[in-house]
């Protein structure tokens, strides 16, 4: 019989340890629900290290330009850390490549959750109640299942909460979370735009047989 985990012990684990809460249960239900060996895997994958440094100022780093398509998708990236020794790795330096290039497969919205403003948050709610309003569930499930669909939208449109385009195992935020832990520096990412040819220019629609008459003078 599995270890039920409750969400008393994950915010525990989590006020200990600063890590995120998904991390937090999947650590407890790897340990069958003892909260020390939780965290002695959470500090075995860094993620506790990692979490205790995302206090520190990261005021290096770089900015990133990434030119995708033959010059049809363009993103600029910034991405800190804490020193200009850790800005000059490899493996910094592949993650930012990294994330730029995801971000130009991907097209987030934003960088995280709380950037989503709220007037676009109740406009999405508005179109998943109409869409579960003849479901015939009850009210109260509606309601749960509009949340679950708010929160998918909203994992889906952040950059920090999709998952990676080289390893849908992880999140963006967890790639980055890993890497703090093996370079022993905070990183964030700040910001970034995307650029798309042509993106909010109304194209013409080319009628290639009534070109072909006028040409003709039929």
């Amino acid at each position: 019989m599995s270890t039920k985990i409750t969400p008393q012990l994950t915010k525990e684990l989590r006020d200990r340890t600063g890590v995120g809460m998904m991390d937090c249960k999947k650590a407890l239900e790897e340990a069958a629900g003892n909260i020390d060996q939780a965290l002695e895997l959470l500090q075995k994958r860094g993620l506790a290290k990692a979490a205790r440094k995302s206090g520190r100022i990261a005021a290096e780093g770089c900015v990133q330009a990434y030119i995708h398509g033959a010059g049809k998708i363009g993103v600029l990236l910034e991405v800190n850390c804490e020193t200009d020794f850790a800005a000059r790795s490899a493996d910094f330096r592949t993650f930012v490549d990294d994330v730029a290039m995801h971000i130009a497969a991907s097209s987030p919205a934003y960088l995280k959750q709380d950037e989503v403003p709220e007037a676009e948050v109740a406009h999405q709610r508005e179109i998943f109640e109409a869409q579960q309003a003849q479901s015939g569930k009850k009210p109260e499930i509606v309601v749960k299942i509009v949340e679950g669909q708010i929160n998918k939208w909203k994992s889906e449109i952040c950059l920090m909460d999709q998952l990676f385009v080289k390893d849908d195992k992880k999140t963006i935020d967890q790639v980055r979370t890993d890497l703090v832990g093996k370079i022993g520096e905070n990183i964030t990412i700040r910001r970034f735009v995307r650029w798309e040819l042509g993106e909010g220019i109304e194209k013409r629609k080319y009628d290639i047989a009534a070109d072909v008459q006028a040409m003709l003078g039929t």
